[in-house]
C-alpha cells in the first residue's frame, strides 16, 4: 500500500474521531443544529473526510467495498456546494450512525495495514 494511503486513512480516522467528539457535546438534533460551533466544526470535518476519500488510491477503495466510498464523497460535495440547504437532522443522524461505523471500519483497515508492514 502506498504511504499516502496510510496517511490519508489516518487523516480520515482523525476527522471521524473529531466529529464524534464534537457531537458528544450536544444531546439532540435540535441542539446540534442550533450550536453553530459544533455544527460548523462537524460539517468541516465531514468535508475533510470526503476530501481524504478522494485522495485514496482506487486500489484501496476497491479492496474495501464494505465502505460506501462514493456516498462519503457525495456527502462532502453536498456540504461544499449546498451549505445553506444542509438538514441538521440528517447530519445528526449520519453522525450518530454512519460516522461510528466508518470509524470502526477505518480502524480495522489501519490494523490490517500495520500488520502487513510488520
Amino acid at each position: 500500500m502506498p504511504e499516502r494511503d496510510e496517511a490519508n486513512l489516518l487523516a480520515l480516522l482523525d476527522a471521524a474521531r473529531r466529529i464524534r467528539r464534537y457531537v458528544s457535546e450536544v444531546s439532540s438534533a435540535d441542539e446540534f443544529g442550533s450550536n453553530e460551533l459544533v455544527f460548523d466544526a462537524t460539517l468541516m470535518n465531514l468535508v475533510v473526510v470526503g476530501e481524504m476519500v478522494s485522495r485514496l488510491t482506487p486500489e484501496l477503495r476497491t479492496q474495501h467495498p464494505e465502505i460506501d466510498w462514493q456516498r462519503v464523497k457525495d456527502m462532502r460535495n453536498l456540504i461544499a456546494h449546498d451549505y445553506l440547504g444542509i438538514d441538521a437532522e440528517e447530519v445528526w443522524q449520519i453522525c450518530q450512525s454512519d460516522v461510528p461505523l466508518l470509524e470502526a471500519q477505518l480502524e480495522a483497515i489501519l490494523r490490517q495495514v500495520q500488520a502487513h508492514k510488520q
